[in-house]
């Protein structure tokens, strides 16, 4: 098979198995992207975070891994409209972010193993990587043309805007490669005010450490400034993709309510039953502890059940009390007010009882059933 036959089976390969665009690109390194992770990591903005800001002379280099690799075959799988919309709130409602109402990330490696499949049979070496920290996958997509840089960092495409998965294969073959999009965000700035901590500091430009996705994944305490802005949040944030243009066809068209959880009964629910749950979720150590502080936050945001609030001021773990404390206040009521206050009296934690002292005040100044 000759190199063009070859690059032309390989998409038809990834079109068919139901990836929305595809592209080819040198596997060369992106060295700009280098010193954009070791600047936000040196600056503060990478929040902490791991992944690609921990190596990033790997991440910016998809030959630090693989050394035979000579293109990147990158491709986007839409998750819009089958996500569904997340339909209408209430009490103890929490919301998953459309990209994890589902592992999404499963058709998207399905298809790309059938282009490997082909790249295999040829003769060749294809490794795939998806949701991978050894390659900013966004500029690969970036090089190989199948969308352009968005002001909310993300990556666009046409007709699907930011509503996508990105996947690649290295493979060991230079195909002809395909040009980076000659288009951008132009004057267009919904995304930036859309976020509802203001993470979005400059065009392309995220603060990690106000980014309240980030926050939800992280294994300290929701800061106390953005607990509110967690909103109904349980797990990501979908705030900058729904204000951003391109998306908004796949928006409208995403009838089927999905993505709302109740927040009282996941957490009754057993450490290993809400981890099975949510298995496709990135959670630190695969701690439930993490999904249940999330879950505290939303009910005390959405004025859920105050008996399951309660519980956990009992709960052995300081991180859990915490923040079902905060709850409490928020939801406010003679009932949260006298738990609060008999939780006070057994505390010993220092910051648990910091943390009730605060509820109580807020407790006694919220409406019932906030």
């Amino acid at each position: 098979m000759t190199d063009t036959a070859l690059r032309e089976r390989i998409l038809s390969v990834g079109l068919g198995a139901g990836l929305d665009r595809m592209g080819i690109c040198a596997a060369d390194p992106f060295p700009g992207v280098r010193e954009t992770l070791v600047e936000r990591r040196s600056n503060g903005l990478s929040g902490g975070l791991g992944f690609t800001f921990s190596r990033p002379d790997q991440a910016a280099d998809v030959r630090k891994t693989y050394p035979w690799a000579r293109s990147l075959v990158v491709g986007a799988a839409a998750y819009l409209p089958a996500a569904g919309d997340p339909g209408p709130d209430g009490p103890g409602a929490g919301r998953v972010a459309r990209f994890a109402t589902e592992d999404h990330y499963r058709p998207l490696r399905s298809a790309l193993a059938e282009v490997a499949g082909v790249l295999h049979r040829a003769g060749h070496r294809a490794e795939i990587l998806v949701d991978d920290s050894r390659l900013v996958d966004r500029a690969a997509a970036v090089r190989a043309g199948v969308g352009w840089w968005g002001k909310n960092g993300m990556v666009l495409a046409p007709s699907i805007g930011p509503w996508f998965l990105i996947g690649s294969l290295a493979i060991d073959v230079e195909l002809e490669t395909d040009r980076p999009m000659i288009r951008d965000c132009g004057t267009c700035e919904a995304c930036l005010p859309a976020c509802p901590t203001g993470a979005l500091v400059a065009p392309g430009v995220l603060d990690a450490r106000r980014c309240l996705a980030a926050m939800l994944q992280q294994k300290a305490p929701i800061p106390l400034e953005f607990r509110r802005a967690v909103g109904d949040r349980i797990y990501g944030c979908d705030d900058c993709l729904e204000a951003c243009p391109p998306g908004s066809r796949l928006r409208v068209e995403s009838v089927a309510h999905r993505g709302r959880h109740d927040a009282g009964r996941l957490l009754l629910l057993e450490d290993d039953e809400l981890l099975d749950r949510f298995e496709h979720f990135y959670v630190p150590g695969r701690d439930a502890r993490y999904v249940r502080r999330n879950l505290l936050v939303v009910l005390g945001n959405t004025g859920g059940d105050v008996e399951v609030l309660i519980r956990f001021l009992a709960d052995p773990d300081p991180l859990l009390r915490s923040h079902a404390a905060w709850a409490l206040g928020e939801v406010g009521g003679s009932e949260a007010t006298a738990a609060l206050g008999a939780a006070l009296g057994r505390e010993r934690d220092p910051a648990v009882r910091a943390e009730i002292e605060d509820a109580l005040g807020q407790s006694e100044a919220a409406p019932i059933g906030r």
